[in-house]
């Protein structure tokens, strides 16, 4: 049976713990965003011993690059982007304390464990959705790296954002389970 939970971030353990693979979530509140060449400065930054531009402690990263804004919107389209490719650069995050990703398909067997090991959560969004998940966009801005384009870092508030527990706090995983099973996952309780 497919269940929906209502998530705020910043996120803590005692509302992560209430996550199961397979949940649909609706995620309301601050997130970042963050692709590969943020990714990869983030993580440079940390191994240099700098402060990161905005605190990973509890916090969402949502890999997207979102396209241009429209005259008399507040963001424009805004889908996943594949998230294995940010798998190099997973743990060392969670040691920070980053608590929730957001992004689309599988990721590594390393970064199962960091999620397990750091008591965070993977979520997903459904491609193809863009324009659909940037009307739960309320507000966006502009944190480090203009130079990157759309690919900045951008601090969004969002409201009711549609996702899935693909990988919870247990490590479950909702892509293995899917394998496994060989069929489509059941929705149970769908209206």
């Amino acid at each position: 049976m497919v269940r929906i939970r209502e998530l705020q971030t910043p996120v803590g353990k005692e509302q992560l713990a209430t996550l199961a693979s397979g949940d649909l979530v609706n995620l309301s509140g601050v997130l970042y965003t963050a692709r590969d060449a943020a990714h990869q400065r983030l993580v440079a930054r940390l191994e240099a011993g700098e402060p990161l531009p905005f605190a990973l402690e509890n916090q969402a990263l949502f890999y997207v690059g979102p396209s241009p804004t429209p005259p008399g919107k507040i963001i424009g389209s805004c889908g996943p982007t594949t998230s294995s490719r940010m798998d190099p650069y997973t743990p060392l995050l969670l040691e920070q304390g980053l608590k929730i990703m957001i992004g689309k398909g599988p990721r590594s067997q390393e970064v199962v464990q960091a999620i397990q090991r750091h008591q965070a959560a993977y979520l997903v969004a459904t491609g193809g959705a863009a324009a659909l998940l940037a009307q739960c966009v309320k507000k966006a801005e502009l944190i480090a790296y203009p130079d990157l384009g759309p690919e900045a870092i951008y601090r969004l508030e969002v409201e009711k954002m549609p996702l899935i527990v693909a990988i919870d706090p247990d490590g479950r995983n909702l892509f293995a389970r899917g394998a496994k099973e060989g069929a489509p996952l059941e929705q149970e309780g769908m209206e």
